[in-house]
């Protein structure tokens, strides 16, 4: 990546623009501003931070889980797009960023990422000649992406061919599965769309790509094995094409979200010739709830279990009723579409994890919390464990970090941009 442009961040001048800058902060800079050692008491509600020592620990942990499974990790940046913590993972080991359409790639270009990963087919005529003049610009520049049908070939190979590039653009065959999302039903279908690609000149076959996460939700049986026969025909696919791909670069097999990169690893073990691939996205920052219950370090891989690095906080603004309290964050501050954010503990006061206390709904900017009894009364501000980081990041476009959200008085210790 390019350092200059993420350390440039640093140089932004803080304003109304950014919910979570208090007022004190604006007209400085994030560098000026963090130098004066703000602290979490010196933030207004509702509020989403990032804790700095579990990054850290996520970060690490599943880098060297990677290293030791002898697998590549492409981290999925849509889940931040955040490009200072694509620099840390990068620096991490990570063997290039995913990305899910064209205007977060631009995101990536805009700061220096080399080495792209799209998880999607570009079908857009004026996106696919940006591409081939960004292709043309930086021989450094590696892009690959996916393509799911022949009419998807002939379309990109059309527009390409329009657009003059000058080098191929490098495609993964996608796989799908019976009542998943995009991806070719079936592994005779697969090879039909591998063929069509090798007749499009402006296109090379790179390798094959999915996503098991379609086809699960879960971590019961069912589940996982639906997932292992979805990544066994994928293993099958890539050897139906070993003798069509190039000789100059190991095939690519990528799959993977953040809740069954192990099964992945399990049934691509042994597959010839092959870069094995994750895309796993939701691991840095973790959570509270949906990931919590399914990641492969909560199902037992022997390696200590990832921590939640998000928390909300939301100050108590009503009491209507004896029972029921009324909080200043909403659907428009925190994830709800995987499950809805979790009182944990009144600030300076009493844990709430492990009591009766509960959300019980989200409106656009209040949260119901319900049987807290007088734990949580009027102005007291509470802490929210959340779940689904992917809806939690692009309702920031500043987000404070923490040194630890477990201490007295935490300290803000930075503030991660994002661009969505």
């Amino acid at each position: 990546m390019a350092e200059g442009a993420v350390a440039a961040l640093a140089d932004e001048t803080l304003d109304w623009r950014f919910k979570a800058a208090p007022p004190q902060s604006w007209g400085h800079t994030v560098r000026d501003w963090l130098a004066t050692g703000p602290t979490l008491g010196d933030l207004g509600t509702p509020l989403l931070t990032l804790d700095a020592a579990a990054l850290d620990h996520n970060l690490r942990t599943m880098a060297d889980w990677c290293a030791s499974a002898g697998v590549a990790l492409a981290p999925h940046g849509k889940t931040t797009m955040a490009p200072a913590l694509w620099q840390a993972q990068l620096a991490a080991g990570a063997h290039g960023i995913t990305l899910a359409n064209l205007p977060q790639v631009r995101v990536a270009r805009a700061f220096g990422v080399r080495r792209i990963l799209l998880a999607n087919t570009l079908l857009d005529p004026a996106g696919l000649a940006w591409l081939a003049a960004e292709l043309a610009a930086d021989p450094a520049f590696a892009f690959v992406s996916w393509v799911d049908s022949t009419e998807s070939v002939r379309l990109m190979d059309e527009a390409l061919r329009a657009a003059g590039a000058e080098r191929p653009v490098e495609v993964l065959v996608e796989l799908g599965g019976p009542g998943g999302r995009t991806g070719a039903r079936g592994v005779d279908a697969a090879v039909e769309i591998a063929a069509a690609v090798l007749r499009a000149p402006t296109l090379r076959l790179a390798g094959v790509g999915g996503y098991e996460g379609a086809l699960a939700h879960d971590a019961e049986p069912d589940a996982l094995a639906a997932v292992r026969g979805y990544l066994t025909s994928l293993g099958e696919l890539h050897g139906r094409l070993a003798r069509a791909y190039p000789d100059d670069a190991p095939p690519v097999v990528t799959a993977g979200g953040s809740a069954y990169f192990d099964l992945v690893v399990e049934e691509t073990a042994g597959l010839p010739e092959a870069l094995v691939v994750l895309r796993s996205g939701a691991y840095l920052a973790h959570d509270d709830g949906f990931y919590r219950g399914v990641s492969p370090f909560a199902r037992g891989t022997g390696r200590a279990p990832l921590r939640s690095a998000l928390h909300g906080w939301a100050r108590v603004a009503s009491r209507p009723e004896p029972q029921l309290a009324l909080l200043d964050a909403g659907k428009r501050d925190l994830p709800f579409d995987e499950g809805l954010p979790e009182p944990q503990q009144v600030r300076g006061g009493a844990e709430l994890t492990g009591t009766t206390a509960r959300i019980t709904a989200l409106n656009d900017q209040h949260a119901f919390l319900r049987d807290a009894g007088d734990l949580a009364p009027v102005g007291a501000v509470l802490r929210l464990g959340v779940s689904h980081p992917c809806t939690a990041f692009d309702k920031w476009t500043a987000i404070p970090v923490l040194d630890s959200a477990d201490a007295a008085e935490p300290k803000v210790t930075g503030l991660v941009r994002t661009f969505f």
